[in-house]
This record gives C-alpha cells, sequence and structure tokens, in this order.
C-alpha cells in the first residue's frame, strides 16, 4: 500500500496530457523566478564589490555607496554639488536606514556663506525644525558671530523635514531662513535615529562651501558653549591651524549596547565588534576644517551607524586619527554642569538647556565673567 500512495495531483496530470504541459511550463517558471532571485541576492552582497573593485572599494551589503563616491568627485573644490531626488524609505529605525543616503537634496541652503575669507570658525547646531526657541536663544547668546572680538565665525543650523509638518510652519522656517540666513535644511526625516544623516549633511556643506575654513565645531541645540573660552584658550587664532585635529569629551572602552529596548541599541549586524574605537560625545566636538572631506570618503567604505558620534568615531579609526583630549578633562561636558560664573568661564561645554535658562545663565556670565579671570 505504501507504493501506491502518490501526490494527490499525480493521477489528475496523467488524466489530462494538456494540463501536465502547462503544469510543467508554470513549475518551471517558478523554479526560473527562484534561482534568479537566488543569483540576484548573490550578485549584491557577495560580488558587487569584487565587480567594482577598479574603482573604489565598497563593503560587501552597502550598495548605496558606490553612488556616494560618484557624487565625491562632482562636488570636491566645486560649488555645484548634486542634488538627486530619491525615493525614500524613511524609518529611522536602527539598520534600516533611508536608501541612497548621500543624495538628498537641499530644501533650504547658503552656499554663499563662506565668501569671507577671514572666517574662523563654523558652529554646526543640530537642531528639529520646530525648535524655533532654542535657535532664538543661540543666537542671543553663544551663537553671536561677533561673540569674539576680532575672530570671525559662522553660525548654521542643520535641519531635516518634520515627520508631520503643516504649510504654516514650513512658511515659519522659510521666513526665519530669511531674516537670518544660518538654516540649512534637508530633505530627509528629523529624528534621533537620522541624526548621523545631519552631521554629514554639515560635512558635506563645510567640504562644499568652505573647505578653507581653519575649525569646525559640532554641537546641539540645547547646549550651552563657551566660545570665547574655546577660542582663545583651545584654538588659539594666533597659532597656525591645526590639521588632522579632533577633540571633545572622549569616549574610551565603550561597548555596544545590545539591549534591544535601549535608545542606543546597536545591532551585532550593524557593528560586529566588541569595542568602539576612541569616539568624542556628539553634545559638542571640535576638529579641522580639513578632516571634514576625510571623514566623508572614509563614510563611503563604512557601513551606515545611527549614532552620529559613534560613526564619526569609526570614521576617524578608519583614517588613522586618534581624537586628542582637551587641555583639561572638565572643558567639554555632556552633562549639566552646576552652574557659577567662574566654572563656566573656564568649560567650553555644558548640556540640556531649556532657552529661557540658557539665555539667563548666558547674561549672568557676561556681567560676572570679568572677576574670574
Amino acid at each position: 500500500m505504501f507504493l501506491r500512495k502518490r501526490h494527490c495531483c499525480s493521477s489528475w496530470l496523467k488524466l489530462n496530457p494538456t494540463r501536465s504541459v502547462i503544469h510543467g511550463i508554470v513549475s518551471g517558471f517558478v523554479t526560473a523566478a527562484f534561482l534568479l532571485f537566488i543569483l540576484l541576492a548573490v550578485n549584491n552582497y557577495s560580488w558587487f564589490p569584487k565587480r567594482f573593485a577598479n574603482r573604489d572599494t565598497l563593503p560587501a551589503g552597502n550598495l548605496i555607496n558606490f553612488h556616494f563616491l560618484k557624487s565625491l568627485r562632482n562636488y570636491s573644490g566645486s560649488k555645484e554639488s548634486p542634488e538627486i531626488s530619491t525615493s525614500l524609505n524613511q524609518t529611522g529605525e536602527p539598520g534600516n536606514m533611508v536608501t541612497d543616503i548621500y543624495h538628498f537634496k537641499y530644501i533650504i541652503n547658503e552656499p554663499n556663506k563662506c565668501l569671507e575669507n577671514r572666517l574662523f570658525i563654523i558652529l554646526l547646531i543640530a537642531v528639529q525644525p520646530w525648535q524655533s526657541e532654542a535657535r532664538q536663544a543661540i543666537r542671543k547668546t553663544w551663537g553671536k558671530e561677533d561673540v569674539v572680538p576680532g575672530v570671525l565665525t559662522l553660525r548654521l543650523f542643520l535641519l531635516g523635514k518634520e515627520t508631520a509638518s503643516n504649510n504654516d510652519a514650513v512658511q515659519a522656517l522659510v521666513k526665519e531662513s530669511q531674516t537670518y540666513h544660518d538654516i540649512i535644511q534637508q530633505d530627509y526625516m528629523d529624528t534621533y535615529n537620522n541624526l548621523t544623516l545631519k552631521t554629514l549633511m554639515g560635512l558635506r556643506w563645510v567640504a562644499t562651501y568652505c573647505p578653507q575654513i581653519p575649525y569646525v565645531m559640532k554641537t546641539d541645540s540645547d547646549m550651552f558653549v563657551n566660545i570665547e573660552y574655546l577660542i582663545n584658550k583651545l584654538l588659539r587664532p594666533d597659532q597656525p591651524p591645526r590639521k588632522s585635529y579632533f577633540t571633545g569629551y572622549l569616549m574610551r572602552d565603550f561597548l555596544p549596547n545590545r539591549n534591544t529596548e535601549s535608545k542606543w541599541y546597536m545591532s551585532p549586524e550593524l557593528y560586529p565588534g566588541e569595542h568602539y574605537p576612541v569616539f568624542c560625545s556628539g553634545t559638542g566636538y571640535v576638529f579641522s576644517g580639513d578632516l571634514a572631506e576625510k571623514i566623508l570618503k572614509a563614510s563611503a567604505s563604512i557601513k551606515l551607524l545611527h549614532l552620529e558620534d559613534v560613526f564619526v568615531g569609526v570614521c576617524l579609526n578608519k583614517l588613522g586619527i586618534l581624537p586628542v583630549p582637551p587641555p583639561k578633562d572638565s572643558d567639554f561636558n555632556h552633562w549639566k554642569v552646576s552652574y557659577s560664573p567662574c566654572l563656566y568661564n573656564q568649560i567650553v561645554t555644558s548640556h540640556q538647556f531649556e532657552p529661557s535658562e540658557l539665555i539667563t545663565y548666558w547674561e549672568n556670565l557676561q556681567k560676572s565673567k570679568h572677576i574670574c579671570v
């Protein structure tokens, strides 16, 4: 009896030769489609880097970077960077980043802000579109471009798109940009997991429009920054600008967070290593202007990580550049430092400020800092 058992459709096909032929054609088509799918998967993830080995070295599974390397050739040393509209998959989830990350269009741009060749430092400030109050507080305090006599600074706010914006909000942002000319915006979704895109946008802007700048600072919208102390004590405009220089609050021997419930979760697929290389807290770090393009080029061969400060550290590690500690361990702080005029007169950063609080502290410091010299 066992030998007589057949597939349920065997006798049906035997009695219907025409249907048997149709079944064979369909089965062959399904088999061919499956084999094509396997071939494409192997093509994309196994030998794709080898195929383009004579052009650029690409990591397996990171297909977007080939387009970026081509764009580097187009914009390096040129004022015209490619503006390629893309169809985006903007989930903002770790490990599921948007497609073709290096080709976001500028919604708002200020391409002529660096025509003054005496600029000393650019402040790249990560901020969300709705945070107009924070931007205004920074403009009134440490973001003033004339805050240090005799030293020219440039303030730029880095923005993506609101996930649920309305026309009034869009128009308000356009009006703000036309008033202050300090907003740079591209068409990716402005989420926490897209902070790496925001930092790369800032680096791209510097490399494209201001490659000769001596120094750059990347920081956040809820920070207190003592620009005078940073410029006069750390960067020293009376001395020749440094090259390949990167400093901030150093994060050493940090392990990837494997807790899937954590805000800082890092999957083994994205970063399989046991330790991160040395990096600087994204709350505020400073680097020489020549590193903007170098970090961009290094990022083209590194899988994108959603933790932007870690990602920049990985890029630096690939370049063989080790972030250096500031003169004092207390210079950069990624927490909120208890306020006193004399203490704040001797630090670069403090974290977690509301806009009104920032203005109060800043005004008090300006009145009191002379007694702490």
